[in-house]
């Protein structure tokens, strides 16, 4: 059995993938956690809080999957294509739920600096993955933004269509 906080996190991705962020309150995270309310406040002081948390509980999954996923490459160029492959397997994993860290940008006003930082942090790792692969800032970068566009339309469209076109366009540009 997980515990307490584990259940709250936990729960809170289920929530927050099915509800989104503005649409879950800490009532029913408690109340399908099954945690009581004095273990919820014990850990978080506040839904924005539980939602950085939930956000740095998310990056490092995330980054260990991608890592675990692609460390079966032989070279640099599948390596790089893993990660656009990494996307299929997330998409099928997650039913076509995106980015946590965008989902929740969409949601949160322009001033919320504690959660803001934590989004602008995770993006900043994946750049930065790409950038010490590839050792050119402008590749890099192009190749960053096709996999960022890739995750947000594979939601839209609940297709991974432009994942295997970032695919073909990223090969020509890294071979």
């Amino acid at each position: 059995m997980s515990s307490p906080r584990e259940r709250i996190v936990e729960t809170t991705f289920e929530l927050f993938a099915k509800q989104g962020y503005n649409s879950t309150g800490i009532n029913q995270i408690i109340a399908d956690a099954g945690v009581a309310k004095a273990s919820f406040y014990l850990h978080f002081k506040s839904k924005e809080d539980l939602c950085a948390e939930f956000l740095k509980v998310r990056h490092e999954y995330w980054f260990n999957e991608l890592h675990t996923f692609s460390s079966k490459a032989k070279d640099l160029p599948a390596k790089i294509i893993s990660a656009f492959d990494f996307l299929v397997y997330m998409n099928e994993k997650e039913n076509f739920r995106g980015c946590s860290f965008l989902n929740i940008l969409s949601e949160i006003p322009a001033d919320n600096s504690k959660i803001l930082e934590v989004i602008q942090s995770h993006k900043a790792d994946l750049r930065n993955y790409f950038s010490e692969l590839l050792k050119d800032d402008d590749l890099s970068d192009h190749v960053y933004m096709l996999f960022e566009s890739s995750i947000i339309e594979s939601q839209l469209f609940r297709s991974n269509e432009l994942i295997e076109r970032s695919k073909k366009i990223v090969t020509n540009l890294i071979t």
